[in-house]
């Protein structure tokens, strides 16, 4: 059940923040593979790029990938908060005295998030396909020629099998890692500081809002190069044999992306990333939080 309390936390937020995600992806493949001032910009910022996108696609095109994605947010943090969540209902995230012990939290949280995001690899991928694409104007990337989440997962599933679902999948693991610990982490210590100030001893709402505050600004810095790549890595057109037309492995990656467009190319996109990750953090961490809270006090009823 701790999986389902997770995973509906995070599909709650996800329908709020995907648009922000479809930004993200757009601005992480712009100028794909090319140097500075050699191709078009089509989305010069978060503001900039909802205008041109609203005006060349509609209103509702900010919402593309919503399925796949509110699939994505319900296995991924499911497996993801509902690991951490269990462990530490079991105890195992502190010691005798109550104090919580790093090294566990960093496993719990790593390995929950590996899990989840593999897992969820296929609607990732079709996610990644669905929100880059775009009108011809304002195309960039790879345009998968998909209109909607069963139609691509057929595709993949016709020319590449299930194998094909999974493509990329090993690069989701620095991605994950990085992604749930410094969310996970910051935000269980956040809480732990936070509750010793006698001001917020009574104010469960304020101090969530402030620790999923910081998860999300941590999450933000932390996990921007990585999932760049995973983007750049998913979006990719391939070969009969499944095999990437731009990129061989995840370090090809990153040494094309270090060598045509730079070291700042991995923060593309931080500011979309920040206002998608720290929204959705903060939402998601504060309904998983209460839903917590709710799964809580139904236990202890049925119990007593």
């Amino acid at each position: 059940m701790e999986f389902v309390v997770g995973g509906f936390a995070a599909v709650c937020a996800g329908f709020f923040t995907n648009p922000l995600e479809v930004l993200k992806t757009r601005m992480q493949l712009q100028g794909e593979l090319r140097k500075r001032g050699q191709h078009a910009i089509y989305y010069k910022n978060i503001i900039h790029a909802s205008y041109v996108i609203t005006k060349n696609e509609g209103i509702i095109s900010l919402q593309k990938g919503l399925v796949p994605a509110l699939w994505v947010q319900f296995i991924m943090n499911g497996l993801r908060f509902g690991t951490y969540h269990f462990a530490d209902s079991k105890g195992y995230m502190h010691d005798e005295n109550g104090e919580l012990i790093f090294y566990r939290n960093i496993v719990v949280s790593g390995m929950g998030g590996v899990i989840g995001h593999y897992l969820s690899n296929p609607f990732f991928i079709v996610k990644t396909h669905l929100q880059s694409k775009a009108a011809k104007s304002i195309a960039v990337g790879y345009q998968h020629k998909l209109t909607g989440s069963f139609e691509a997962m057929g595709d993949i599933l016709k020319n590449h099998g299930v194998k094909g679902l999974f493509r990329g999948g090993v690069a989701v693991f620095p991605r994950a890692f990085v992604a749930s610990v410094s969310q996970l982490t910051s935000f269980t210590y956040s809480k732990e500081f936070l509750r010793k100030y006698p001001y917020l001893e009574n104010k469960k709402i304020l101090t969530t809002f402030i620790s999923s505050f910081i998860g999300g600004t941590a999450i933000s810095v932390f996990v921007t190069p990585f999932d760049l790549v995973l983007t750049r890595i998913y979006n990719q057109p391939v070969d009969k044999f499944g095999q990437g037309q731009l990129y061989s492995n995840y370090l090809d990656c990153v040494i094309k992306i270090y060598k045509t467009e730079g070291w700042s190319a991995f923060y593309k996109g931080v500011g979309p990333i920040y206002f998608r990750l720290g929204p959705h953090s903060i939402l998601s961490l504060m309904f998983w939080d209460k839903f917590k809270e709710w799964y809580t006090i139904i236990i202890n009823k049925q119990n007593s």
